[in-house]
């Protein structure tokens, strides 16, 4: 069994991506920026938009964080959000999910340009990605990708079983796999809740990914010897055994399914930094375009 080191991975784009802005300075060229926009006190939001921009800091790519109340209204937000979008400073737009219940969010995201949509949720960029046009794609399938290949695991022609259809991380990961390209060209099956039988699906995959957000929900007997497993779940279990009465664990029960895969992702450890790092590759990107370099 090989474990696949998100950390790693993700390290290895950091640095690369340090190199080209370390280049942009020598140069003395305008640097990619990133504008994140955080609506309320959520704790996890808070965490998530700290590590994004410490990320920046360590590339060397401005960043800016515009943090507003929770009373802050949508006319308010799709105002600001309407700013950046005019903002040459600013190459990359990410509004921080959830927002608060009197916002609606598909307002939002429909209000962030297409070329400064980082996060890759705009349905122009969505559509993009089924058609297989280039387009910014969602940070967490964008990682798996980038995880897959840099492995070095064979996806064309392979069964890939998703488990799990939600709009940030099945249904695009599943449309990236499908696309007839290096890296992709995957036999693609989606499952979710609705399967009668799900072991009847992930026994015949060559590949499961598992994003359904069920701790420990994928067991040993539900994959094939050799199967390569990817775990995007992360979920909060009791554990009286540690200080905090609680640990993080993915949707994959670990212990035992690593007997049987040839290569499996940790979770935590996992897809989850890679997320971050495919967001700095995103910005990257708009910056490319958006300054013709």
């Amino acid at each position: 069994m090989i474990l696949i080191d998100g950390k790693k991975i993700s390290e290895e784009i950091r640095n690369e991506l340090k190199l080209k802005i370390d280049r942009l300075k020598k140069e003395s060229r305008k640097l990619p920026g990133l504008v994140t926009i955080l609506v309320g006190d959520n704790p996890a939001s808070e965490v998530y938009v700290n590590m994004k921009i410490k990320a920046c800091a360590q590339i060397g790519m401005s960043s800016k964080l515009e943090k507003k109340d929770a009373a802050f209204s949508e006319n308010e937000l799709l105002e600001l959000v309407e700013s950046y979008n005019n903002n040459s400073d600013y190459h990359g737009i990410l509004v921080q999910l959830p927002l608060p219940r009197h916002i609606n969010e598909d307002k939002i995201i429909e209000a962030v340009s297409p070329s400064k949509d980082v996060d890759g949720f705009h349905p122009v960029n969505v559509g993009n990605l089924v058609i297989g046009k280039e387009t910014f794609f969602p940070c967490t399938p964008f990682g798996v990708v980038e995880l897959l290949r840099r492995y070095n695991i064979e996806t064309k022609g392979r069964h890939v079983v998703v488990v799990g259809r939600s709009n940030i991380v099945g249904k695009p990961l599943a449309n990236l796999l499908l696309q007839k390209k290096e890296g992709a060209n995957a036999v693609v099956t989606v499952c979710h809740s609705a399967a009668r039988d799900l072991r009847k699906y992930t026994l015949q995959a060559d590949i499961i990914i598992a994003a359904m957000g069920s701790p420990l929900f994928i067991k040993e007997d539900m994959i094939k010897e050799g199967a390569v497993v990817i775990d995007v779940g992360t979920n909060r279990i009791e554990d009286e055994s540690t200080p905090k009465g609680y640990r993080l664990c993915g949707d994959v029960d670990f212990e035992n399914v690593s007997k049987k895969a040839s290569y499996i992702s940790p979770s935590p450890g996992g897809v989850g930094p890679m997320t971050i790092a495919m967001l700095l590759s995103n910005t990257y990107l708009a910056y490319t375009k958006i300054e013709n370099f």
